[in-house]
């Protein structure tokens, strides 16, 4: 489940950085005159991904506002989607698939990686930490698994091994390579694939 209560400390301030105004601009002038609203949940992501994987309540109303929509409306698709977190999450947001192939897969194994490196306990961001994790439904990633989604990134075919080197290189705020850790290409079979042997990486 996602972190569905706002945070008790909240900005006082929110506005768009230039970069994600002009991709909120976008994908406003995709849609007609009128249709506008239906831009909401993309310019929620954009806000999460500008404030530190988390939208405060502030950059609701400022999304509200931009799209000439009730604050209401906002909020009401803020706290339905799992994607969106209402409160921090750190820099790095781990959510580990425990769905039923990942589970019979070995997912077991990076929930205790998480429990042991992050915390006891899914979404808490303890002090001095960069990230916290949470138990997800399905990432649709089910050949790779077990798998984790780390931001916007997958990491595939994991370990409990390969998960826990992925945590270190995460907490030192380094950048783990994404993918697969059984060195697969695009899901081939693990013992390679055996058609299209012509095509690189196909």
């Amino acid at each position: 489940m996602s972190l569905k209560r706002p945070a008790k400390d909240q900005p006082e301030n929110f506005e768009f950085n230039s970069s994600s105004l002009e991709a909120a601009n976008k994908i406003i002038s995709r849609y007609p005159e009128g249709k506008q609203k239906s831009a909401v949940m993309a310019l929620l992501y954009i806000a999460q991904r500008q404030n530190n994987n988390w939208i405060p309540l502030v950059a609701m109303k400022y999304i509200a506002k931009l799209l000439d929509m009730p604050y209401i409306k906002v909020y009401e698709v803020a706290t339905f989607y799992s994607m969106f977190n209402l409160s921090p999450v750190g820099k790095y947001f781990i959510q580990v698939c425990t769905t039923t192939p990942c589970m019979i897969r070995g997912a077991g194994k990076l929930v205790e990686a998480c429990k042991e490196k992050i915390s006891e306990n899914e979404s808490e961001l303890l002090p001095g930490k960069n990230c916290s994790w949470m138990e997800v439904e399905c990432l649709g990633a089910c050949v790779s698994a077990p798998m984790m989604q780390i931001n916007d990134d997958y990491f595939e075919d994991l370990d409990k091994e390969k998960t826990l080197e992925i945590l270190d290189k995460v907490l030192k705020d380094e950048t783990p390579e994404p993918g697969s850790y059984r060195g697969r290409i695009n899901n081939q079979p693990e013992n390679g694939r055996k058609t299209l042997m012509e095509l690189k990486n196909a």
